[in-house]
């Protein structure tokens, strides 16, 4: 006699959401939420007659984009290019040294406190030492940018690179595989994930390095159009300027985010 397996009925959930259409929910949420509070914001200037030197209306700050929008571009320019070249010079830095700091002990030991103990410095408080060392000009700014970018990406680096599963090294080294066909093909591979998370929480720091070096001392970019124009009570430039700096790290961390997509196609969604 057969014996045969009673069927199981398995419920179907009752809504299932593809990858595309809880993307764009949560866009139009994202975009919802956003203009209801611009518009609580409008409303709650005019209704209590807040002066717009203390809290500027969202169209004040419209107005004050529109109307400065030559010297607005011009220093997004500027805070744009130290964004940049003090990422870059971070992630050339950074990633060499971390694999260094992995497949050796004694850099592991000394080099490695060193970085940790440096990373808990204030970069507010470096910022005037490197004004006062090497002047006004742009360098200053790109160091503090390549500073605040350098440990988030070394530590995710270091860590995607120790993070390969025991049992796969040990199938690699059955295999006879050197070192070197080791990092190509285990090791660095299992680490992209982890260092393009490093990259966008990098890519955020540096905007925000980059201010840091105006506020210092500078003649250009936004950090310095924020110093200038809260002197002069003009304050809905002021606001403008940060809606461009909060443009800016929008527009770079998912700049980074699309580059991840293309060329770690396996990492985790998020």
């Amino acid at each position: 006699m057969t014996l045969q397996t009673p069927a199981v009925a398995v419920e179907e959930p009752d809504e299932v959401l593809e990858p595309a259409e809880s993307s764009w929910k949560s866009i139009l949420g994202s975009t919802f939420t956003f203009i209801t509070l611009v518009l609580l914001w409008e409303l709650l200037v005019r209704e209590l007659k807040i002066p717009g030197w203390l809290l500027p209306a969202p169209s004040a700050i419209a107005l004050a984009l529109a109307d400065w929008r030559g010297e607005l571009v011009r220093h997004s320019l500027v805070t744009l290019y130290e964004t940049l070249v003090g990422f870059a010079l971070a992630i050339a830095v950074s990633i060499p040294l971390a694999v260094a700091v992995v497949y050796s002990p004694i850099l592991r030991n000394t080099i490695y406190p060193i970085l940790l103990a440096f990373q808990s410095v204030p970069k507010v408080a470096i910022a005037p030492l490197l004004a006062l060392w090497i002047g006004f000009g742009m360098l200053p700014k790109i160091i503090v940018v390549f500073l605040v970018c350098f440990f988030p990406i070394i530590v995710a680096t270091a860590t995607g690179l120790a993070a390969v599963p025991g049992p796969l090294m040990d199938l690699i080294r059955s295999l006879s595989a050197n070192t070197l066909q080791t990092f190509v093909k285990i090791r660095f591979p299992t680490a992209m994930p982890h260092i393009f998370v490093g990259l966008k929480i990098a890519i955020t720091f540096a905007v925000i390095g980059a201010v840091i070096g105006e506020f210092v001392g500078s003649e250009d970019g936004l950090g310095y159009l924020i110093l200038i124009s809260t002197s002069q009570s003009r304050t809905p430039l002021a606001f403008g300027a940060l809606v461009l700096l909060t443009v800016m790290s929008i527009v770079l961390y998912y700049g980074i985010a699309f580059i991840e997509r293309i060329v770690v196609p396996w990492a985790p969604k998020n």
